[in-house]
């Protein structure tokens, strides 16, 4: 099992398109992810489960992986999220 904790810094948080791009890229990876906002956690494959977090920009979340890619999918989800989904943003 692998996890990391990472502030969320883009302006708009995990909502609509960042939390679309966020499942696209949990959907290539074959271990089981799950992502925790304070003491809730979702599958991170998941869509609706992510936006039923809430989480907005400044909101501090915890990647857990699981599964023979788990080192990989934590690398990738973290990159994303420190790239702001794209957004093009950074602070």
């Amino acid at each position: 099992m692998r996890s990391e904790k990472i502030t969320v810094t883009n302006e708009t948080g995990l909502h609509a398109r960042p939390a679309s791009l966020f499942v696209q890229l949990t959907a290539q990876f074959k271990s089981e992810l799950t992502i925790r906002k304070d003491d809730r956690s979702v599958n991170a494959k998941s869509i609706l489960g992510i936006l039923s977090l809430g989480i907005s920009k400044g909101t501090e979340v915890t990647l857990i992986a699981e599964g023979p890619d788990e080192e990989q999918a934590v690398d990738e989800l973290v990159k994303l999220i420190q790239g702001n989904f794209g957004e093009g943003n950074s602070n």
